[in-house]
């Protein structure tokens, strides 16, 4: 594993470490090769994901079309650290077919409706480099599928003020009470930003 490194510049100059580290990766031969982006609520993992979808026109994959369906909903599954994502679909759906360089098909969980999008229904080639983007991405269900590992990090009052700028202030108090703690659990859990080779801090001054 490389040495943890860490950013703190502003804009996509901080970006630069991780895809630094993605060309490095390429310039091997293994394929497929499978890139995650796990971190805390707010610290720009899809910001970051998209950067890189962009510089490399790789596949990307996010953890948030797998919202747990209503029958997984149960008080046992929601008290499970790192249960609040429908890993048995992800690793069927997408880890499982991008490893064996298969066209994945899934379709995004909309938590608003508690349904299925159908009409978002995705059909992905395979592409030798795929970013996993998300909390829960690294979730040990999966074992350890990566080539790379990239923890997105961010300091609380910063966390909140972007949270402010994605959801508005609607939303704030579930963030403040419920969807932080659960990530932040199940980052301390299972060790993830440990097991990371690359971490990123979102700069308190921008």
């Amino acid at each position: 594993m490389e040495k943890s490194q860490t950013k703190q510049e502003s804009g996509t100059a901080r970006f630069e470490i991780a895809a630094e580290a993605v060309e490095r990766l390429c310039a091997g031969r293994k394929s497929p090769l499978l890139v995650a982006i796990d971190g805390r609520t707010g610290a720009g993992k899809t910001t970051l994901a998209k950067y890189l979808r962009a510089r490399f026109s790789c596949n990307l994959f996010h953890m948030d079309d797998f919202y747990l369906q209503g029958y997984q909903r149960t008080p046992e599954r929601l008290r499970e650290v790192g249960g609040n994502v429908d890993y048995e679909r992800f690793r069927e759906e997408v880890l499982i077919p991008v490893l064996r360089g298969e066209t994945v098909h899934y379709q995004p969980f909309n938590y608003l409706t508690m349904d299925f999008d159908l009409s978002y229904a995705r059909r992905i080639s395979p592409k030798r480099l795929n970013l996993i983007e998300g909390t829960y991405s690294m979730h040990p269900y999966f074992g350890d599928p990566y080539d790379l590992r990239i923890f997105m990090d961010v300091e609380y009052a910063v966390q909140l003020r972007n949270v402010i700028d994605r959801e508005g202030t609607a939303e704030l108090d579930d963030y403040i009470d419920k969807w932080i703690p659960k990530t932040d659990r199940y980052l301390e859990r299972f060790g993830i930003e440990e097991r990371c080779e690359i971490r990123i801090r979102f700069p308190s001054g921008e």
